[in-house]
């Protein structure tokens, strides 16, 4: 369990706005796309500087963007490439079962390929509070997890499940003693309250990081993320989608992303910023 004195943030942008949006001062920790480690020279590069610099490089499978996990050699690959401490293995949405030995699978893998160069990273899904108690406890007593991801929650959950509501997940984790002191804790992406989550997040000082595109996105349609909300996301295109961002833009762009980490507690700035 790492305490970080607030969430790391790391923002999601198109490869042409690294250092406008994502570039860190000081560097902390990056989510990064393993298939644009692989596919862009531009993007690899800018992750690998960051890694020296001192930035935590975290290498995601792939599914949010592709439909489908990388393979672990593909992976491993991509998290030599920018010199990445951890590498998120394979999951499927909403199956503990699936992503439980979709994971074992890959760990097995990605050890043998690498030895134990790599922290890996459960991702915790599950179709319901049962499934995701039993595959939280499987993560947990696994001699291959490093760390733990927690997917957002994007729909409403009258039912308050474990599974559906994340931030329900972490408070009954730190409620009923189930943090684990050797393990590092993830929130992967912005969920249906987007930054606001994050408020009520921070209070648990073992979340290390959360990544997210919507402040990028949403200012790059000209919509302000507002510090106390309300929080209302309109459809928006897929990050890869977007298409070039004029640069009046940019300074709302930069605005969210201040709000973002003003809601995560972190101190992070843009190093773009202070040139």
């Amino acid at each position: 369990m790492i305490a970080t004195g607030g969430i790391d943030f790391s923002v999601i942008a198109p490869p042409a706005y690294l250092e406008d949006f994502v570039a860190q001062e000081p560097a902390r920790v990056h989510h990064v796309a393993a298939q644009h480690v692989l596919s862009n020279q531009i993007y690899r590069a800018f992750f690998a500087h960051e890694a020296k610099r001192g930035a935590e490089i975290i290498v995601d499978n792939g599914l949010f963007d592709l439909g489908y996990a990388l393979s672990a050699e593909r992976l491993v690959e991509a998290a030599l490439a920018v010199s990445a401490m951890e590498i998120i293995l394979p999951d499927v949405m909403r199956d503990g079962a699936a992503t439980l030995k979709a994971s074992e699978k890959a760990a097995r893998e990605i050890r043998e390929l690498s030895g134990d160069a790599f922290r890996l990273c459960a991702v915790l899904h599950a179709v319901d509070d049962d499934e995701w108690l039993r595959t939280y406890d499987a993560f947990a007593s696994s001699d291959w997890a490093g760390a733990i991801a927690l997917p957002a929650s994007r729909r409403p959950d009258p039912d308050e499940q474990l599974c559906r509501t994340r931030w329900l997940a972490t408070a009954y984790l730190k409620d009923h003693g189930m943090v684990d002191d050797l393990l590092v804790y993830r929130l992967l992406g912005l969920g249906r309250t987007g930054h606001l989550e994050l408020i009520e997040q921070r209070d648990h000082e073992w979340i290390s990081s959360v990544d997210g595109a919507a402040p990028v996105i949403l200012g790059a349609m000209g919509i302000a993320l507002l510090p106390e909300g309300p929080y209302e996301k309109p459809s928006t295109p897929r990050i890869e989608k977007l298409g070039p961002i004029p640069e009046d833009r940019f300074d709302l762009i930069r605005k969210n992303i201040r709000v973002v980490r003003a809601a995560a507690g972190s101190a992070v700035t843009i190093a773009e910023e202070r040139r």
